[in-house]
């Protein structure tokens, strides 16, 4: 006979207490917690976006690729100089340097002009470079030309700048410093072909002495090392080669 004070008749499994209900189901909330979780990946990669150039209905023209704010300037890219940077006044070519031109600033130019230039233009600029040399379909115009003597400065930087005819632009290779001090050299080749025995400033030997060599005056494996002016003193035939 099952009385309250002993075990239910024909029920001899253990009884769990209260507290171990409640322990049991923390846990089954706990693994299931974690394994919801589990699967939520709010990573940078499945955030809401927009692809390039892909349509948005968020802005009134759908275009979700922004047009900048007017008057935005990138980093380094202010030219308030506007002459320095376009080598014109409105749209008129200047004639003038936006900087002195010194002996180092000549030296930088024809360094630029012998790398980037003279590969068409010649050394001398007058349009007989390797380049045509080897059949190339159009002769550079020669910097001596009467048209090309009167061109003005700017002329020849919106040129290296933005390219003529089948000459590309160098604006990508040459900055805009070194543009300058390009233009000031093919001023010097002018002056140097076509000056004339008033411009040779006085004392000055027409043609020059040629210049003297410590040693050999070089190979095609060795440069050339030129001796300095000997100030006040002649050079004999002996101590040309020394």
């Amino acid at each position: 006979m099952c009385t309250p004070q002993k075990k239910p008749c024909g029920d001899s499994r253990p009884r769990l207490s209260g507290r171990a209900k409640l322990d049991g189901l923390s846990v089954v909330t706990m693994l299931l917690t974690v394994a919801l979780t589990s699967a939520c990946r709010i990573d940078m990669h499945v955030q809401p976006r927009v692809n390039p150039l892909a349509k948005s209905d968020f802005f009134p023209d759908q275009r979700g690729a922004r047009p900048l704010v007017e008057g935005t300037v990138a980093r380094g890219q202010l030219h308030e100089d506007t002459y320095f940077y376009t080598g014109k006044n409105g749209n008129t070519p200047g004639d003038y340097m936006p900087f002195p031109v010194t002996k180092e600033a000549l030296e930088r130019g024809r360094e630029r002009y012998d790398i980037y230039c003279a590969p068409c233009h010649s050394r001398v600029g007058d349009g007989n470079g390797f380049i045509p040399s080897r059949g190339f379909s159009r002769k550079p115009p020669s910097f001596h030309d009467q048209r090309l003597q009167k061109a003005a400065l700017g002329y020849f930087y919106d040129v290296i700048s933005n390219g003529f005819g089948i000459m590309p632009d160098y604006s990508a290779q040459i900055p805009p410093r070194d543009r300058w001090t390009i233009v000031a050299y093919v001023r010097a080749l002018q002056l140097s072909q076509n000056a004339t025995k008033s411009d040779v400033p006085a004392g000055q030997k027409v043609p020059s002495d040629p210049p003297t060599f410590h040693g050999e005056p070089g190979s095609g494996a060795t440069l050339p090392v030129i001796a300095p002016e000997a100030a006040g003193k002649e050079i004999g035939p002996k101590e040309e080669q020394k």
